[in-house]
């Protein structure tokens, strides 16, 4: 059997959100998103759902490409959804020339997921370092690689510069990788998807109403 037909047998054998779906009341919402959100992952994780911290990070790049890409989620709040990563790393040189972005999280186990969309800042050089340093030795050691998506010359080099940024991470836990940036997507719609056995989907958006400083909730046809 070649590779081809294997895989079209593979991918019609699988089945979608083979387990019992939640409700979603729409009309029993927090005003403002981040609560939903708030509650929604929680839910995620106590569902056991595998990594509900990384997310579908999607940017353009200066001549309006796509790209898209899985990082993880460093913070939700009243500012946005966080998350960080090098300035001169593709995404980091995207978010440069062209400040806005849309991230999707994706928990099968509660068929649900939460799309995001809006203008990118970054945060101060302080909130980086705190960032950084409120992780593990692995991830300062990675970040103090550094070379993010630059060309790699081969495994031997990745090696090399690796074994010197985990000996550097264990003398110096205080070190700082500069370029290290927290990333704060400032959201102008929030959308809650809600999957159904029979495909009556819930989908709930909520958009910013004129002013910014409150929103609107709105239904949308699955």
């Amino acid at each position: 059997m070649d590779d081809e037909r294997r895989f079209q047998e593979a991918l019609r054998s699988l089945r979608v959100w083979d387990t019992e779906l939640p409700g979603f009341d729409p009309a029993d919402v927090p005003e403002e998103p981040v609560a939903l959100f708030h509650g929604w992952f929680t839910e995620a994780v106590e569902a056991g759902a595998v990594e509900p911290h990384t997310l579908s990070l999607a940017t353009a790049d200066a001549a309006g490409r796509p790209d898209v890409r899985i990082v993880m989620l460093h913070g939700a709040d009243a500012r946005g959804w966080h998350f960080a990563s090098h300035a001169g790393s593709a995404k980091g040189r995207q978010l440069a020339a062209r400040p806005e972005a849309a991230l999707v999280f994706y928990w099968p186990v509660r068929g649900r997921q939460v799309r995001v969309r809006g203008r990118v800042v970054t945060g101060t050089p302080e909130e980086a370092y705190a960032d950084l340093h409120a992780r593990t030795p692995g991830a300062l050691a990675s970040a103090l690689v550094g070379h993010q998506s630059e060309p790699l010359e081969s495994l031997d080099a990745l090696a090399r510069a690796s074994e010197a940024a985990w000996d550097r991470a264990h003398r110096e836990p205080e070190a700082h990788a500069e370029s290290w940036t927290l990333y704060v997507l400032e959201p102008e719609e929030v959308e809650f998807f809600q999957g159904d056995e029979r495909r009556r989907h819930v989908r709930l958006r909520y958009r910013r109403a004129e002013g910014g400083q409150r929103w609107t909730r709105e239904l949308l046809w699955p």
